[in-house]
């Protein structure tokens, strides 16, 4: 399947799929052939002060873009996996037409009606991914940063939620939050020794 024949090409990826805590993300781009934009590539190998910048020019100067997300209760519900392709399915639904063609970041497809390709490790070769990626990544951030008003200590404003010694050291010390994924082992684990402490007490 030749891109170049499609002209409406999407590119969607999603960000969230390893943290222990917040819903999963994603995004989908629709690129302006008019209007160039320097610097895409996949949002884990770009800064903070990058990624911000380049998710302004992305939405002032895309064709379309949509954000779309799957709860932490549907993560615990479908699993991580089923979760993340209903968020980049919605994301798509999202757009404001239907593109004729979905590029889609890993080896997963969508249920769309549309024609998708897969692409593993698209988000670092495909410009639309790249540029989704991007949007997926910083609408997660700011999701945590709110998140981190709510339950500021477990520091979700510097990890997002992944299992890092100061997040683990905080599920620990406080337990897990109502944006705790209890599906995700280092939750269900803690939740199974605090109610077979509770039970022995």
């Amino acid at each position: 399947m030749e891109a170049s024949t499609f002209k409406l090409i999407c590119g969607v990826d999603e960000a969230g799929r390893g943290p222990l805590a917040g819903p999963v993300y994603a995004a989908c781009v629709v690129l302006n052939d008019a209007y160039a934009i320097d610097g895409l590539a996949d949002s884990k190998k770009l800064s903070e002060k990058r990624r911000n910048a380049l998710e302004f020019e992305v939405k002032q100067h895309a064709k379309a873009w949509a954000i779309s997300y799957a709860s932490v209760q549907e993560i615990d519900q479908l699993n991580i996996l089923q979760a993340s392709l209903l968020a980049m399915k919605r994301a798509v639904e999202s757009l404001p037409f239907t593109p004729d063609l979905v590029l889609i970041d890993g080896n997963q497809t969508l249920r769309l009606d549309c024609p998708m390709q897969t692409i593993v490790r698209g988000d670092s070769l495909i410009l639309e991914i790249s540029a989704a990626s991007i949007l997926a990544k910083t609408a997660r951030d700011a999701e945590m940063q709110r998140m981190h008003k709510r339950y500021p200590r477990y520091g979700f404003d510097k990890h997002k939620g992944y299992p890092t010694k100061a997040h683990l050291a905080a599920l620990q010390q406080y337990g897990a939050c109502k944006i705790h994924r209890q599906s995700f082992l280092p939750v269900r684990t803690l939740q199974f020794n605090t109610s077979e402490s509770r039970d022995n007490n």
